[in-house]
Formats: structure tokens, C-alpha cells, sequence
């Protein structure tokens, strides 16, 4: 197995929290509603053409997800209550709890409307505790949303949103430094952000099921089998993010794709796809409050050829419909296909306030009182 390079790992090493509210659309309507409150609750739409876009923790119980068929959700959980999405109250919660950040530290970078990571250094009020800080901001938010929120508090991003969702809802975890490798080591590889249940079972195949089994691969066996993601699957196994928190970054796509069970060649077939894929994707772009001009779709094809068109619309998508109207216009240019269709995405892009040039990282001098 390789070694880390010490110095290089000390250089990356901050007091990061990463905040991450509590099935978060759910859990504001059954705030706002007591008679949904200890129940099992979808935000989406039923029917044959829905998709659940958040879920509660009882319906979770269930085995009810966010981007699954709202018929699949009603079968393995028949009581389930469907609530429409209330996006501008969602955004109106989120304006509160960055209010809350912004009172602790400037260095916040939104992931979602419900998740952000906080580099707190250096915080605003002098504090000089991560953990203490990540108490207060969990206080705060429950006392002024009525919400939960789960915190991971760690010295880099990677560490800190693993942290985040070991101990949810309403739970805090603090990995200190010199814990990270070990912390790591006993996650299954499917914990790893970025490695889907492909990646997943490829690994599988490989003898690869825990970090500590990724670790013992080195660098020359992660790039043969797993191309450009091998540095980050490298750096990830030891706990390695130097990643600094980008205060006010935007991300310059958002949307949504789905590989198929079983590939897809009919233009009717293609057609109800895209729309369950539009509800996903616009649940996402709503979580992100993303604003864009650029409607982007993805196909690849059975040979595994990629197909993309985009059009650019003339104002910003603020609506399901605009996004829907372009993306099937897309799909009838390009039908019918050479071949069947194995993937379907759709993505937004060329949004407002694109992201600007990360900041440079600076040096920690000292990380008492983590």
C-alpha cells in the first residue's frame, strides 16, 4: 500500500461543518400541517407519471426514496400521503437557516437549499470550537425553523458531509484529526460520494467492499479499472480532501439522468421516461434555486455512443413547464434513434451568477479546541 505524504495531508486540514436539514421538504409540511406529522409523507405527485421528490422518515421506514416512481412508493407503502411541492416556501426556510451561517461564519458554500458546508477557521464569534459551533447552528435552527437538522464536523469537506449523515436525523458527529483514516476504513465504498450502485458492485467484482479494502489498491490498479476517478477513490480511502470551502459558489449545471433496467427504442417509450426524469430533474433544480438558460439533453446509446442536443432559451427556465416544452423538443429532433437508448438525462445550465474563481486555500496555524 502507498503512502500519504503528511505534510500534504496537514496542509488541507480546516474545521469544516457540513449542515444538512432533516428530509427537508417533508419535514416542512409536516411542520406547517400537525395532521402529517408522525406519518409517512412524499412530497410529489401520484399517479402513473409521478416521482417522489422528498420523503419522511416514516415513509423511509417503508423503503420509500427521493427519484422513485410514485406507483413503486404507493406499493411498498400503501398509506403513503402525497404533498405537493411548496418551492418558495422551501427557499424562504433555506434564506433562514443561511441567515443563521452567516452570523458564524462568511465562508459558506450552499450545496442544495437544504445542505451547505461552513468553514469555521476563523468563525465570527470567536468561538474557536467546530463542534461547539455546530451545536448552536442545530440549536438555532430548531428554535427559529421548528426543524431538525444533522451536522458532521470534521478538518475537510469529504469527512465532514460522511459525518453529517452518520447519525441522522437531528444527530452530530465529529471526526477529529488523526481519525480519518480509520473512520474511513470501516464504511462500506457505497458511503463514498460519487460511488453509485455500479461503481458499487464493480467493486464487488474486484474484492473492494470497504475502505480499508480500497486503501490496500494503489494508484496504478485504481486508474486501470476506474479511469479519472482514481485519484479522488485514492485520496477518499485515506481520508484526503484539500477542497477548500468556495464562499458563494454556484454550480454551473443541474438536472438529471437515469440508466435503464432494460434499453429503450421506441419514441413513446423515450417520451414517458423523459417525463419521470423531468420530475427528478426539477425537483433538483428547485432544491437548488438554480435560474438557467440552457436546457441540455443526454442520451447514450446502446453502443454507448453519447448523443447531446441543447437549446438556449431566450429567459431564465422558472418553470417545470418551460424545462418539459424544450427537453421533449430536443427528443423529437433527434427521433427516431440509430439505436436504443441505455441513459436519458436532462440538464440545465448557463446559470445566473455561474461560479466565480475559487478562493485560495490558506494555511491553518493551529486546530485547538476542534
Amino acid at each position: 500500500m502507498e503512502s500519504v505524504d503528511a505534510g500534504e495531508e496537514a496542509a488541507g486540514l480546516r474545521k469544516i461543518v457540513h449542515i444538512d436539514m432533516d428530509a427537508f421538504f417533508a419535514s416542512v409540511e409536516q411542520r406547517d400541517d400537525p395532521a402529517l406529522r408522525g406519518k409517512p409523507v412524499a412530497v410529489g405527485f401520484a399517479g402513473a407519471r409521478g416521482v417522489v421528490a422528498a420523503a419522511s422518515y416514516e415513509a423511509r421506514v417503508f423503503g420509500v426514496r427521493s427519484a422513485m416512481a410514485s406507483v413503486q412508493a404507493l406499493r411498498q407503502c400503501p398509506q403513503l400521503i402525497f404533498c405537493a411541492p411548496r418551492f418558495s416556501v422551501y427557499r424562504a426556510v433555506s434564506r433562514q437557516i443561511r441567515a443563521i451561517f452567516a452570523e458564524f461564519t462568511a465562508e459558506i458554500e450552499p450545496l442544495s437549499l437544504d445542505e451547505a458546508y461552513l468553514d469555521v477557521t476563523w468563525d465570527l464569534k470567536g468561538l474557536g470550537s467546530a463542534t461547539r459551533i455546530a451545536e448552536l447552528i442545530r440549536a438555532r435552527i430548531k428554535a427559529e425553523t421548528g426543524l431538525t437538522a444533522s451536522a458532521g464536523v470534521s478538518y475537510n469537506k469529504f469527512l465532514a458531509k460522511l459525518a453529517s449523515d452518520e447519525n441522522k436525523p437531528d444527530g452530530l458527529c465529529v471526526i477529529r484529526p488523526g481519525e480519518g483514516t480509520a473512520y474511513v476504513a470501516r464504511l462500506p465504498v457505497r458511503r463514498f460520494h460519487g460511488v453509485g450502485p455500479r461503481a458499487a458492485e464493480k467493486m464487488a467484482g474486484l474484492g473492494i467492499a470497504t475502505g480499508a479494502d480500497l486503501a490496500m489498491r494503489d494508484m496504478a490498479f485504481l486508474a486501470a479499472h476506474f479511469g479519472s476517478q482514481a485519484g479522488y477513490l485514492y485520496r477518499a480511502a485515506r481520508g484526503i480532501d484539500l477542497r477548500p470551502v468556495r464562499a458563494n459558489a454556484r454550480r454551473k449545471s443541474v438536472g438529471a439522468e437515469r440508466t435503464f433496467d432494460t434499453d429503450i427504442s421506441s419514441g413513446r417509450g423515450l417520451r414517458e421516461a423523459l417525463e419521470n426524469i423531468l420530475d427528478i430533474a426539477w425537483a433538483d433544480i428547485a432544491r437548488a434555486g438554480a435560474r438557467g438558460r440552457t436546457v441540455t439533453l443526454k442520451l447514450r446509446l446502446s453502443d454507448f455512443s453519447l448523443l447531446t442536443r441543447s437549446r438556449t432559451v431566450a429567459d431564465v427556465v422558472q418553470a417545470r413547464e418551460v424545462l418539459a416544452a424544450t427537453a421533449h423538443g430536443l427528443l423529437e429532433d433527434v427521433l427516431p434513434l440509430r439505436h436504443s437508448a441505455r441513459l436519458l438525462g436532462v440538464i440545465l445550465s448557463g446559470l445566473e451568477g455561474d461560479t466565480p474563481p475559487p478562493r485560495a486555500a490558506s494555511d491553518v496555524d493551529q486546530l485547538a479546541l476542534f
